[in-house]
């Protein structure tokens, strides 16, 4: 009876080390475009019209190809890296947005949903890298810090 005992706990115990080795891996890790520090501050009262209704949206420099930011709801928005995923290092790998919420990658034809970054179409397999953003009328802070 110890010695059975003694093997279900071996047995666990090497489970539960295979089992945090690969919850280490994470999301970041694993997604192609690389992770670079962004931090900013829009004021949507006096610039930044395009962001002051729903469904508006606006590029930004930063992030590693560019950052775009979609207003979602009255107090939603989301921010995203411009690279697409598919080939971030490729100059023509870069989204647009020309019918929100969807924005196309030209170069592979990739399209990606602005409410999540989830790719709908294409050869994409990752989201679009995201950023954080906070809301606190009538500021907006996107970043990643």
């Amino acid at each position: 009876m110890l010695l059975r005992t003694s093997y279900l706990f071996i047995f666990l115990l090497a489970a539960a080390i295979v089992a945090v080795q690969f919850s280490s891996c994470t999301k970041d890790e694993q997604h192609p475009v690389p992770i670079v520090p962004v931090e900013f501050r829009i004021n949507l009262e006096f610039q930044n019209i395009e962001l002051n209704s729903i469904g508006g949206w606006a590029y930004y420099t930063g992030g590693f190809r560019g950052i775009v930011i979609y207003r979602v709801s009255q107090d939603e928005f989301t921010a995203f890296d411009r690279a697409c995923p598919y080939h971030p290092y490729e100059e023509c790998g870069r989204i647009t947005v020309e019918e929100p919420p969807l924005a196309e990658c030209k170069c592979c034809e990739s399209t990606f949903l602005l409410l999540d970054g989830s790719p709908v179409s294409g050869p994409a397999r990752h989201p679009l890298r995201q950023y954080r953003t906070v809301f606190d009328d009538p500021f907006l802070y996107v970043g990643n810090q």
